[in-house]
């Protein structure tokens, strides 16, 4: 992993592994918009809401051609059931051992909690970061901030 997320430059890389234990690493996506929305927990309130507007919406994602990566700090035993009870189609990737390392290097890993924040990142083809936005655990993020982002990305 690199250093500290900074618009303009790379975004850190990361390797982690989905639902089913196969490795996603963000840098083996090049070629392709990536965004990566860290979340506290699975089956929470606030997440399953963004998570699930997010799933219903995805198809303004796939219209410009952006992968969709939630990182959570839950193990992929966790992440597994509730893609499966939510129909999630995109990766839910877990962060959870050594726990948290990809949400601190994307300075979203709150300490005393032991858990990401709600931040989101967007990648473009060539793996620089575009944009971001940190909320508090419990401040959903807004889809039309995604939505506006993905417009500028493309434009």
């Amino acid at each position: 992993m690199t250093a500290t997320p900074v618009l303009g430059e790379l975004a850190p890389d990361f390797t982690l592994v989905d639902t089913h234990g196969t490795p996603v690493t963000l840098s083996a996506l090049r070629g392709t918009p990536v965004v990566v929305v860290f979340i506290p927990f699975a089956f929470s309130g606030t997440c399953r809401g963004e998570l699930c507007e997010i799933r219903d919406n995805i198809a303004a994602f796939d219209a410009a051609g952006v992968r969709v990566l939630v990182v959570s700090c839950d193990s992929t035993f966790t992440l597994r059931a509730w893609k499966e009870q939510e129909g999630y189609g995109f990766d839910l990737l877990s962060d959870f051992w050594p726990h948290g390392d990809v949400a601190r290097a994307y300075e979203v890993f709150d300490e005393k909690a032991g858990r990401p924040l709600r931040g989101s990142f967007l990648v473009d083809a060539e793996g620089v970061l575009r944009w971001s936005v940190v909320n508090p655990a419990g401040q959903a993020r807004d889809l039309a901030a995604y939505r506006a982002a993905i417009a500028d990305l493309a434009a």
